[in-house]
């Protein structure tokens, strides 16, 4: 079969298109004929080197958490899906016997990892992490849940947001923040979104509430504040965007984080912290029973799921340069 894999850990240049041998179900797994998969910064960030993971890759390496397609071949013991089953993937990995697997949450658990291999023809997974497809849902769009819908929802939940409250996502153009949005308003709540390109906040006005041009922190300060106050915020970004969010709560809000696109580390100001009784929270992807959710929203109608472009899997390098230089609104798919 063929796959897009990463020879080394450089960047887009690194990847090649090329010819891998074909996957093989062993006991508790299933092939599945890959219809569509997903990129996400996780990948980039795989690609570049930056991520824990990148000292244990043998190559080529083929990435890719989330993919949607129809089930080819089980193993031994296998009796949750069969061929011809369409099916997405929950790209968890966990080892089922810590406290966390037995008590829950499962994303906390002590041997927690992410699935790669969706940029390719063919995936072999374990069969119990994949979730069946409504009819009304296609392939191409049940490939953008895994992460970006999964993680946004996970935020949701680790921040109490309910109907009424106001959010904030800055920088909501990617797949997690127009992801975000989107689930934000399925929930009843206002939604404030930001980008620094303004054809980008065009289109963010069809998800969002309320939204903001700019980059700057304190040129967002000012104009969530004109808005009013925040009851929480949905931080994918990292770096200085952590005070900004702490910034703009109100008393007793709470703000989630889940990346590092603008910077590994933060400083915060740790009076304002304790006084005004802020939650300040991190979140890890999210749970099988989270991305469930997140499905039976979409096969509602509730959310649509924004796919900004779809590639052959001959042009994952293409993909993966937009991604690079953050071009896209939503998601970026590729379609072996």
């Amino acid at each position: 079969m063929h796959a897009a894999t990463f020879t080394e850990l450089t960047g887009p240049e690194a990847i090649d298109y090329q010819t891998v041998p074909d996957p093989e179900p062993g006991p508790g797994e299933a092939v599945v004929d890959v219809a569509a998969a997903s990129l996400n910064r996780h990948d980039l960030f795989v690609l570049r080197g930056e991520s824990a993971m990148s000292d244990t890759i043998d190559f080529p390496f083929v990435s890719g958490l989330d993919l949607a397609g129809v089930v080819d071949s089980v193993g031994p013991n296998v009796d949750s899906v069969a061929p011809g089953d369409r099916v997405v993937l929950c790209p968890n990995r966990t080892c089922g016997t810590c406290r966390f697997c037995r008590d829950g949450p499962e994303n906390l658990c002590e041997q927690f990892g992410l699935f790669h291999g969706a940029f390719a023809e063919q995936a072999c997974v374990s069969s119990d992490r994949l979730l069946p497809l409504p009819d009304d849902v296609d392939a191409t769009t049940a490939a953008t849940l895994p992460t970006a819908y999964m993680t946004a929802w996970h935020m949701l939940r680790r921040t109490d947001v309910t109907a009424g409250d106001r959010v904030f996502v800055p920088g909501a153009t990617g797949n997690v923040g127009v992801a975000a949005c989107q689930l934000i308003g399925a929930l009843g709540a206002e939604s404030i979104g930001s980008s620094g390109d303004s054809a980008k906040c065009d289109r963010l006005a069809a998800h969002a509430d309320h939204v903001i041009e700019g980059r700057d922190p304190d040129v967002l300060r000012d104009a969530v504040t004109d808005i009013g106050p925040v009851d929480a915020v949905l931080n994918h970004l990292g770096g200085e965007y952590v005070q900004l969010g702490l910034d703009v709560l109100r008393r007793g809000g709470r703000m989630a984080v889940c990346g590092k696109t603008a910077g590994a580390s933060a400083e915060i100001a740790v009076d304002d912290l304790y006084w005004d009784q802020y939650r300040l929270t991190g979140s890890t992807m999210g749970t099988q029973p989270d991305l469930e959710r997140v499905l039976s929203l979409v096969a509602s109608g509730a959310v649509e799921p924004v796919v900004d472009t779809t590639y052959d899997l001959a042009e994952t390098a293409t993909a993966f340069r937009r991604m690079e230089n953050s071009d896209a609104f939503g998601s970026l798919v590729v379609t072996p």
